[in-house]
């Protein structure tokens, strides 16, 4: 099964080029459509990652 992004659209980048909807870096949300499926798998759980570190009650 193809990995959706996780766009939520809410496109805004903060102070270090993170964006604030979807917790991707502007190199990954602009590498997107270049990536495999393993490393879209990888993106994702890096921004799990940054929204956690943001936001300690995410899932």
């Amino acid at each position: 099964m193809p990995v959706r992004s996780p766009c939520v659209s809410v496109c805004v980048l903060d102070e270090n080029d993170i964006c604030t909807g979807c917790h991707r870096s502007a190199t990954e949300i602009t590498r997107w459509t270049l990536m495999d499926e393993q490393e879209r798998r990888e993106v994702i759980a890096a921004a799990r990652e940054r929204n956690r570190a943001v936001n300690p009650f995410a899932r």
